[in-house]
């Protein structure tokens, strides 16, 4: 005799994490119902906390003006350092090796000025195909920068044939074939289009070991995935905020620089005022002279009004606990794609990977019938209420996150997906 298993309802009521829903604004459906919201991949929903932060720092710049920099109980000179250790713990960074600065891009940009140093034999950079086009971007740019043929420098590594993620050991061996040639690995923690987590220590460990730098875009994995970046000896890491960390649209990101590179004389930069050590900065000397750390890494003084949301988010992440969060996201993901290959056996096809330590808060799934039917039931499930993402050319990215999410928006999910399958 089987266990009859457990119901939404019932599971919705032993959730530990039940409570911090309500500590969320979320999206209304068309008809004025709440939406079920599985976008959080995408886009965050706003914590209640975050328009509170964000008054405080408008009061204090209406009462205080320039002398908030000093004065008040959150001072805007040091105002970006109250995030360094939340996010160090959610991303397993030691003291130091976290900064919140920037837009994810940019700082790929800072890190790519500094960790790609092709020289001799080493020119090469190894990739994902298909990357994230910012990242790809972003590196293309930078070789043509130094006079460098993306085609000639550029060793892209995709699915196999017939697959529809990526094979560590495919992987590895093209960074080991690589050998001597190789540069710089620059890899997603979580890849954007399948949402397949990569095996960072694996993956870190081999580039380090062709000798080559290694770097992570942590966009789809920080406060989704756990993470080790401390342990796993990445060089470097960056990420966006808006995401599963809720911090608002264009939200401050942040980097990891590992600490072995604290007081890298030899790693040049493309320097900031902000990047410049403190207790000189304002002697105003013409010779920069970096912070030790990823501080090092900036540029200019912290957007006090952008980063407010941030520190709300992750007061929630901090409270909720990172254990806690993993299971009831492992969870949500897992009940979601048991009920929709249940329901719809036949009628779409799940991207992403079965394993738990190979995804996060996220299947994608591709539906039979060709992109112009799956955009049509995409659309059907966005009038319904259920708000996911669509992604070229034929994947619905469904993301239910365990900060905010319910079994039972699980359940009426896959309900809506078999729905319009159905209708389409």
């Amino acid at each position: 005799m089987t266990d009859t298993p457990p119901t939404a309802a019932a599971l919705d009521a032993a959730d530990p994490l039940a409570g911090f829903r309500a500590r969320f604004r979320l999206p209304d459906a068309p008809d004025g119902r709440p939406a079920i919201y599985f976008c959080g991949n995408s886009l965050g929903p706003m914590p209640f906390d975050a328009e509170r932060r964000v008054r405080e720092v408008l009061e204090h710049w209406a009462t205080l003006a320039v002398r908030g920099h000093h004065a008040g109980p959150a001072p805007w000179l040091h105002f970006h350092e109250q995030f360094a250790a939340p996010l160090g713990r959610l991303v397993g960074a030691a003291p130091g090796e976290v900064v919140a600065m920037n837009t994810l891009t940019v700082n790929l940009h800072l890190m790519l000025a500094s960790f790609y140093r092709p020289a001799g034999a080493r020119q090469r950079v190894l990739i994902e195909r298909p990357a994230f086009p910012s990242d790809r971007y972003a590196l293309v740019s930078q070789l043509i920068v130094r006079e460098r043929d993306p085609r000639q420098v550029l060793i892209e590594v995709g699915p196999r044939p017939g697959e529809d993620v990526l094979r560590t050991e495919d992987l590895i061996e093209a960074i080991e074939r690589a050998g001597e040639t190789l540069a710089l690995v620059l890899l997603p923690g979580v890849q954007y289009l399948s949402g397949q987590a990569l095996d960072i220590a694996a993956i870190t460990r081999a580039g380090l070991g062709a000798g080559a730098r290694v770097g992570w875009d942590l966009a789809h994995s920080v406060g989704n995935v756990p993470l080790a970046l401390h342990d796993s000896g990445a060089d470097f890491a960056v990420w966006c905020s808006y995401k599963y960390l809720c911090a608002g649209p264009g939200a401050v990101a942040g980097a990891f620089v590992h600490e072995r590179h604290a007081r890298a004389a030899d790693l040049p930069r493309l320097a900031g005022w902000w990047g410049h050590d403190g207790a000189t900065r304002f002697a105003m000397g013409p010779d920069f002279v970096a912070m030790t750390g990823a501080e090092g890494w900036q540029l200019s003084n912290p957007p006090v009004l952008a980063l407010a949301p941030l520190a709300a988010a992750l007061e929630i992440f901090d409270a909720a606990g990172r254990e806690r969060l993993r299971a009831k996201s492992l969870a949500l993901t897992e009940r979601l794609r048991a009920l929709l290959e249940e329901r719809c056996a036949g009628r779409l096809q799940i991207l992403t990977p079965r394993a738990p330590e190979a995804h996060g808060a996220q299947l994608s799934i591709r539906l039979t019938g060709g992109a112009q039917r799956g955009r049509a039931v995409f659309e059907r499930l966005m009038a319904g209420g259920l708000v996911g993402d669509w992604r070229e050319p034929d994947v619905v990215r469904l993301a239910p996150a365990p900060l905010y999410n319910r079994f039972a928006e699980v359940d009426r999910a896959a309900a809506l997906v078999a729905e319009a399958l159905g209708a389409a």
